[in-house]
């Protein structure tokens, strides 16, 4: 009952802003320069002003580090297996891979502040920190793969060190680590700028909702809400499992690999020759999936894992 009321927030603000981008206010124009404010500015202040404050647990740190390779270890391949079997075009699996793997940043964050108020923006904050680099390199490696387009080692490189999201958490870390205290006056515009991150980012994810976009794409969508609601939750139970995290821990990564994918896959389709269409329809047939079923994985999984945890470590 606890994630279904924690749940309830967040849903109800993806609806505010799917029924505002609808109603015309307050206009078109305004939700691109707002998902820019907040990926560029709100997001990041969130990461380093949590990230440089929180008590950081080094070896939970490390488990979460080979807990993200895991996961991405066994998902890689499976969907690889599963793109073997069933041959969709290289432009649609290029789409399919990045919506059965990419995360919503943004409503991950906020489930997990709503589940784990205290530790679970930390908790996210090194789980986003350590699966944003490979994650982008091995998107973009599936693009030189299966795509059209080629890209270069130096551009998957580009594409991730630019990311203001790593370079937040970098940040939000050295200052931990070595302990210098950011000016309280900078300490304070960047806190009120982290709290306007999450509630305008839910808003922007609501309005890029587009329910036009489901009509024609089958298969492709249906492998991929399959993978993603079913698939990639069991995957991050049991990389959780096999190195014995704590059932916070382990829910917090669950969330990472429950949550619809993230609107930067769009971006990244059409610049890289991807299936932009069949993206625009995961993203918004996953979001409007989740309204549902994101509850009852969260439940579920979570009074799940105390029984996988226990097979792997007795």
């Amino acid at each position: 009952m606890n994630i279904i009321a924690s749940l309830a927030p967040v849903f109800a603000l993806l609806v505010v802003g799917y029924l505002l981008k609808r109603s015309g206010f307050p206009g078109d124009s305004f939700w691109p320069p707002a998902e820019r404010f907040i990926y560029f500015i709100c997001f990041p202040a969130l990461l380093l002003t949590r990230l440089s404050q929180a008590q950081l647990d080094g070896a939970v740190a490390m488990d979460l580090f080979w807990a993200v390779l895991i996961l991405l270890a066994i998902a890689t391949p499976l969907l690889i297996f599963i793109q073997s079997l069933v041959r969709f075009g290289g432009a649609q699996f290029t789409s399919i891979y990045q919506g059965s793997v990419r995360f919503n940043t943004y409503i991950a964050f906020a489930v997990a502040a709503g589940v784990w108020p205290v530790q679970g923006v930390v908790y996210a904050a090194i789980i986003a920190a350590l699966l944003i680099p490979p994650l982008n390199a091995l998107c973009v490696l599936m693009f030189a793969i299966y795509g059209d387009k080629r890209p270069s080692p130096a551009r998957v490189l580009l594409n991730v060190f630019q990311n203001p999201l790593i370079l937040a958490c970098l940040a939000g870390l050295a200052l931990n680590f070595s302990g210098v205290r950011v000016p309280t006056i900078v300490h304070d515009v960047l806190d009120l700028l982290s709290r306007i991150a999450l509630p305008l980012g839910l808003l922007a994810v609501g309005a890029a909702l587009d329910l036009r976009t489901l009509r024609s794409t089958g298969l492709p969508l249906i492998t991929t809400l399959v993978f993603r609601v079913l698939l990639m939750p069991a995957i991050a139970l049991l990389s959780a499992a096999l190195l014995n995290l704590e059932p916070e821990v382990a829910q917090v990564l669950l969330i990472f690999g429950a949550v619809p994918a993230a609107s930067a896959a769009y971006i990244l389709a059409r610049q890289l020759g991807g299936d932009a269409p069949l993206m625009a329809a995961i993203l918004s047939g996953q979001t409007l999936v989740a309204l549902v079923v994101l509850p009852l994985v969260l439940t579920y999984g979570a009074d799940a894992y105390p029984m996988i945890r226990f097979w792997f470590n007795g």
